[in-house]
């Protein structure tokens, strides 16, 4: 089968979205297929000095005017043509009538633009951009959810017709995040001199959007530090001035390290050493930094929000986001090694059901009855 994968806009450089095609993209090879991947480039969105507001603009014209043709060009080669990132899927109107599929990771900021409280709010045109990315999934041949939770905002917004052209493929663990021993802990440490050897920390994986609770995970830290001797690590996004002043306020300067944008491998590390994964996120369309964490062997503590239950079962500590004392206590309880063991076990197990194997599988199997079905 020729696929095509169609990636995110190389300046926005979002590294999950770019994992995923990756994943999907190796994992199609070994399988004997053919794949090209295909994603707009800068022209008109490469001047640096430009102000943001232009370039936002700038970009759009990049995304969605300069790169059509050339989707089209691709598409002609391609047996089915898959749409990695729902915020992409206008794409499937130059598609014509070519077999095409399209990933929907959450629809948060949809449902910001239509008015529901998901911390996602948005502006004037930000409300126009997301209108246009629901109607294109109405019209979208196939569309595959990353979760139940995201497959019903889906039903819910676009319409009971979805029910029959949706369906539901959860990610999977990045081939480079799995069980090993830690082997690199001590380069971890030449590179931030803060994570003291063997000193336990509680770790954060994200950004600073509102919806992942970044204020929250520092009150609870400082509540936790109170009774238990560690430290707290953000990694991903390097920590806003608001979320810094915050920091200052609460008196956690010296204790909260930032390791901001690591590489796979050095976040695998983290995992491994980190004492905890404290995740309070509000809203998800998945939650990949739970399974990551698991297949490192590392407890999570989550919230029960979204689609977080539906991915970690029974295999993580669940709260409410808002019950803060709750996530206090949770952690707490993890400073009792039997729990932290059942807990470690018990995601070992999980992660079982989240391999690129399966995840890939399940998608050949859609290519294949979207080109059976447009072929009749």
């Amino acid at each position: 089968m020729k696929i095509l994968l169609v990636g995110n806009y190389i300046p926005d450089n979002q590294r999950s979205m770019q994992r995923f095609a990756t994943m999907l993209h190796e994992g199609l090879i070994a399988r004997g297929h053919e794949v090209r991947r295909i994603q707009p480039a800068p022209t008109f969105g490469r001047a640096k000095w430009l102000s943001c507001g232009l370039l936002k603009w700038l970009a759009y014209i990049d995304k969605f005017v300069v790169f059509r043709p050339s989707l089209r060009r691709a598409a002609s080669w391609a047996n089915v043509v898959h749409i990695c990132d729902h915020s992409n899927a206008m794409y499937a109107t130059a598609l014509r009538n070519k077999p095409h599929v399209v990933t929907c990771h959450d629809l948060l900021a949809v449902r910001g633009a239509l008015g529901e409280n998901t911390d996602c709010p948005a502006s004037f045109t930000g409300k126009i951009l997301q209108r246009w990315i629901l109607r294109s999934l109405k019209r979208a041949q196939r569309v595959v959810c990353i979760s139940t939770a995201t497959q019903r905002d889906l039903i819910r917004l676009a319409g009971d017709e979805m029910k029959t052209r949706s369906s539901v493929v959860m990610l999977g663990v990045a081939p480079t995040l799995a069980r090993r021993n830690g082997e690199n802990a001590d380069a971890l440490a030449e590179d931030f001199p803060a994570l003291e050897s063997g000193r336990p920390f509680l770790l954060n994986v994200g950004s600073n959007l509102r919806r992942k609770n970044r204020d929250g995970v520092l009150r609870i830290f400082k509540k936790v530090s109170e009774q238990f001797d560690c430290d707290l690590v953000f990694a991903g996004e390097a920590l806003s001035d608001e979320l810094k002043r915050v920091t200052k306020e609460i008196a956690l300067n010296g204790r909260v390290i930032e390791v901001p944008h690591p590489s796979d491998e050095l976040l695998e590390d983290l995992y491994h050493r980190a004492f905890a994964l404290l995740y309070p996120t509000k809203y998800e369309g998945f939650g990949w930094p739970a399974i990551e964490a698991q297949a490192c062997g590392c407890p999570v503590i989550s919230s029960q929000s979204t689609s977080i239950p539906e991915v970690v079962g029974d295999s993580a500590l669940l709260r409410a986001p808002e019950d803060e004392q709750g996530f206090v206590t949770d952690i707490l309880r993890l400073t009792h090694d039997s729990l932290r063991d059942q807990l470690i076990a018990r995601g070992f197990e999980n992660v079982k059901r989240f391999t690129p194997e399966r995840m890939v599988n399940d998608y050949i199997e859609i290519y294949q009855k979207v080109c059976a079905r447009s072929s009749n």
